[in-house]
């Protein structure tokens, strides 16, 4: 009789497992794959050129839904699994579903960080994470035409430079004096600054978001230093925490 295991995330970590397993023993498991986007497995690292409007959707896409089917793996997407019984050894999703397992994968990745700021909330205000973030930032650009990227770091410019490249006009907000601070120093940063402002990147330097302002959509981006400035799209790239809440979810046993 096959073990069942259980794959806990849909992202690429987690399917190149699958696929090694599937390389090693691909008569040993019976496979369930749970994951919180509605797609298949998806090559993240290319959003930004989705973005950009170099590559599309289908052709970032490792896993269609099709080749779950092929190879017998059980996939349930839409679905976020909210808690483990380590006791019965069964998983549970949002929605109340229930899978068993003999063998358990955490694969779940990392969340955007959300700045913990007053408008927040409102329409118009995202991360740069999953397809769901790239279609919205595609649709707004059609419609609208300022939008103020936090975050001076690589995703973050990549952003920015997407959003230029669908026909936005671009603000990137840098808490520091340092673009891409993880690699440059500030003469590396200066240069790069001023290569990308030739393109029509416009920067704010040593600016620190206070609150995200506007009637059920964002309208405007208030900084520390009281300075405003208008944005219909704010997309924070100001980095990822790792997703780890299930290690420390145990429901109670069934009864």
């Amino acid at each position: 009789m096959k073990q069942k295991l259980v794959l806990i995330g849909n992202g690429m970590a987690g399917m190149r497992t699958i696929d090694e397993l599937l390389k090693l023993s691909p008569d040993k498991y019976d496979i369930t794959v749970f994951g919180a986007e509605p797609h298949g497995n998806y090559n993240r690292i290319m959003l930004s050129p989705v973005l950009a409007g170099d590559k599309t959707i289908e052709q970032i896409i490792i896993h269609d839904l099709q080749w779950y089917q092929d190879k017998g793996i059980s996939l349930h997407i839409g679905k976020t699994v909210t808690g483990i019984d380590r006791t019965n050894q069964i998983v549970i999703t949002d929605d109340g579903y229930q899978a068993n397992y003999d063998k358990l994968i955490l694969a779940t990745g990392s969340n955007p960080i959300i700045l913990p700021l007053n408008g927040k909330d409102l329409e118009g205000v995202i991360t740069f994470r999953d397809i769901n973030d790239v279609n919205i930032m595609i649709e707004t650009a059609k419609t609208h035409k300022k939008a103020v990227v936090i975050g001076g770091g690589l995703l973050g410019l990549e952003a920015a430079n997407g959003l230029m490249m669908q026909g936005m006009d671009v603000s990137v907000v840098q808490r520091g004096s340092i673009l891409m601070n993880q690699q440059l120093d500030q003469t590396t940063s200066d240069l790069l600054q001023t290569e990308l402002e030739a393109k029509g990147m416009t920067f704010l330097i040593d600016y620190e978001t206070a609150e995200f302002i506007g009637q059920g959509r964002v309208e405007k981006v208030r900084f520390s230093n009281g300075i405003e400035v208008e944005s219909d799209l704010v997309v924070m790239a100001v980095g990822v925490r790792p997703n780890i809440c299930l290690l420390y979810t145990s429901p109670s046993p069934r009864d």
